[in-house]
């Protein structure tokens, strides 16, 4: 099928380009004229495993062509199926502001205007319930003067990928969930995830737009809560002097809890879980239910940065001392820095009065956008060199074969909030939560 994505951040580029690998020809829709650049030159505009690969395969000198990307909205007109791949960021009270969707879905909705024939529109954006239906759609229908259902399907496809894993989440997913209130809209879904569904024998839910909406929700929800929780059990673990690692082993046998996010830690952050915890649960309240174990959730995961500087603090006075960081991504794969742990890991090192080296394979870039007062390191070895302490926020594999590069630090001691430095004689070593 021809299908055009607006949006090429996280999301967009990552679809845009599995769905050319699948044969579809696709044509990448974004403002910013850079962006469009870097991918109509065959590279990734941002760092993702295994996606350089497919936008130089298909959108490169040397590619087969079936990936392009253009500022133009009016490229949709030569597409059967467009995807909302826009942002929806986190406004100051917890609700997602759906700004960028609707600007998007104006500029989407004139140019549906000049379309004879039938288009369907699919939202992937994270949307709280009824937003397509009660922003998107109503948005579509003003622009282009016609009638959804009768003139153009309206179908929302909620993504489940991972930051670091996106383009193996893209091509192996677990589910497939198609939501559409009418059946043309559905059949278009379907034919564009044909290829997929064969290749991955992925099952497809089916369901209306409401429904899909909530069922991206419920499982970041989920997700994020087995985190917290498991982070809760793991401080008290810490308090009796028990390894939380060997508990979650043991717990992770049981098929009703399962083995996955057991690792407890310094808590979940990026560019997902915060924001679609905080916006079901605004979205809760304001019909009048009190969501506490979201809250809760929430509340857990807030805390763990302070008990990691508290750990620290237990061996090293702070005020005065140069802390190693070690790991500033939220999360190992990505240089994505969006409610990353090391943010208030550094802010409350700073706050008592210590300095901080850090250090980040990729992410450094990105960092200085969110962090003041930081020296950053170009290894780890040189941000541990005569260090007063470190803390390990993300769990880089090169972390585990630091050895030698702590027998340089002024006072090798070293909090691991991701369990991913080994204990040995010579280094005072504090886990989080064993």
């Amino acid at each position: 099928m021809r299908l055009s994505i607006i949006g090429s951040g996280y999301v967009g580029t990552t679809v845009a380009a599995c769905f050319a690998d699948l044969g579809h020809e696709v044509v990448n829709i974004d403002i910013d004229e850079g962006i469009v650049e870097t991918i109509n030159a065959g590279d990734a505009p941002i760092h993702e495993e295994g996606l350089d690969e497919l936008v130089a395969d298909h959108a490169g000198p040397e590619g087969t062509g079936r990936l392009r990307a253009t500022t133009d909205y009016a490229a949709v007109l030569d597409t059967d199926v467009t995807f909302l791949c826009l942002p929806t960021p986190q406004n100051d009270d917890g609700s997602i502001d759906l700004s960028i969707m609707e600007a998007g879905a104006t500029q989407l909705g004139e140019v549906l205007a000049d379309k004879p024939d039938w288009h369907t529109v699919v939202v992937k954006s994270t949307v709280v319930p009824g937003s397509t239906e009660d922003a998107i759609t109503p948005i579509l229908e003003a622009e282009s003067g016609k009638t959804a259902g009768e003139a153009f399907g309206v179908g929302m496809n909620p993504e489940f990928l991972r930051e670091g894993t996106a383009v193996s989440d893209f091509l192996n997913p677990d589910k497939v969930v198609l939501g559409a209130d009418d059946e043309r809209a559905l059949a278009d879904m379907h034919e564009v995830f044909e290829p997929l569904v064969s290749r991955a024998d992925a099952p497809v839910v089916e369901t209306d737009t409401r429904t899909a909406e909530m069922i991206k929700y419920a499982n970041n929800a989920f997700l994020a809560a087995k985190i917290s929780l498991i982070n809760d059990l793991g401080n008290i673990c810490k308090e009796f002097g028990i390894d939380s690692y060997e508990v979650a082993d043991a717990i992770g046998l049981d098929d009703r809890i399962g083995e996955q996010f057991l690792r407890s830690g310094v808590g979940w952050g990026g560019s997902c879980f915060p924001k679609d915890v905080s916006a079901i649960i605004h979205a809760a309240e304001e019909q009048g239910y009190d969501p506490a174990v979201l809250n809760a959730a929430v509340a857990v995961n807030d805390r763990q940065p302070g008990r990691l500087v508290d750990l620290l603090a237990d061996h090293v006075a702070l005020d005065g001392a140069r802390i190693a960081v070690l790991g500033l991504a939220f999360k190992p794969g990505t240089d994505d820095m969006r409610n990353s742990r090391a943010i208030p890991v550094i802010e409350a090192l700073q706050a008592r009065g210590a300095t901080v080296t850090a250090y980040d394979p990729v992410a450094t870039e990105n960092a200085r956008d969110y962090l003041d007062d930081v020296t950053y390191a170009d290894s780890a070895a040189a941000a541990l060199d005569g260090a007063d302490g470190a803390v390990v926020v993300t769990d880089w594999d090169e972390f585990a074969a630091l050895d030698d590069a702590f027998d340089n630090m002024a006072d090798p001691v070293v909090v691991d909030g991701r369990r991913i430095i080994e204990r040995r004689d010579g280094i005072t070593y504090e886990g989080l939560t064993w």
